[in-house]
């Protein structure tokens, strides 16, 4: 099994954009027709080769991922942002006193509604004043909290507003932009350093491996060794009667005949 990729979920569709505009291109789409190598066989091993390149583009990437690091929060690459809502909300809790600030008044007013129907509606039938006179008295500090909280909402909606749209917010939008810059070096050391000399270096080998008058194999020659048998010669012997006598050698006496 190959090395996991070093790239983020997120970056795999660039990763996979930067192959396929590498495999558009003239140069590899004519040698591509030069060497009769399958487009989608090349793409095939491109995407697997993501480990191993890797290192072509390592400086850029790291770049691009840290700016996106600090741009998103601190929330890791491409986390959702809570759904507690940005800035100071994003504290624990801070979801349920927004949700708060929006019901309090509203409940403040139907309470204080109620109690002011009830009590005037005592008042007119001139039965229980007491409770009446303090139903009118609930009512009308229900009303009052009503008021009040609406306008600390209120406030707080235009301080937040004020503070999206403040010049202190200008960094922010750069940040963006020095991301939306990162994201682009990174594709282009994708492309110019990574994929274009890895399908450039596939080809070359398919290449290589479809010529005709590729090199073979020729094996050594091979000769044996010189060997001639030894020039063998009996004794000279001459028979009787062959030759010439040798007058020298000793006569057999005659009672031998």
């Amino acid at each position: 099994m190959g090395r996991p990729s070093p790239l983020g979920d997120e970056d795999r569709s660039d990763y996979a954009e930067v192959v396929d505009e590498v495999l558009a291109s003239a140069e590899i789409q004519r040698l591509l027709a030069e060497s009769g190598f399958s487009s989608g066989q090349l793409r095939i091993r491109a995407l697997a080769a993501a480990p191993d390149t890797a290192h072509a583009h390592a400086a850029e990437y790291r770049a691009y991922a840290a700016l996106r690091r600090e741009v998103h929060g601190r929330h890791g690459d491409g986390a959702p942002a809570p759904l507690s809502g940005p800035g100071h909300q994003e504290r624990p809790g801070a979801g349920a006193l927004a949700v708060l600030g929006v019901l309090t008044p509203i409940l403040a007013a139907v309470a204080g509604a109620t109690f002011l129907l009830l009590g005037y509606g005592l008042r007119l039938t001139d039965s229980m004043a007491a409770l009446a006179d303090t139903l009118v008295r609930v009512g009308w500090v229900s009303l009052a909290i009503a008021a009040a909280t609406s306008l600390i909402s209120l406030v707080a909606v235009y301080r937040t507003a004020a503070l999206r749209s403040a010049p202190g917010s200008a960094p922010g939008v750069n940040r963006s932009a020095d991301l939306d810059r990162a994201r682009e070096t990174w594709r282009t050391a994708l492309r110019d350093k990574a994929i274009r000399p890895l399908l450039l270096g596939e080809l070359a080998e398919a290449g290589r491996a479809a010529a005709p008058g590729g090199p073979r194999f020729t094996p050594p020659a091979f000769a044996r060794p010189d060997f001639t048998r030894p020039d063998f010669t009996g004794p000279g012997f001459s028979g009787p009667g062959h030759g010439t006598p040798d007058t020298g050698s000793p006569q057999l006496p005659d009672t031998l005949h």
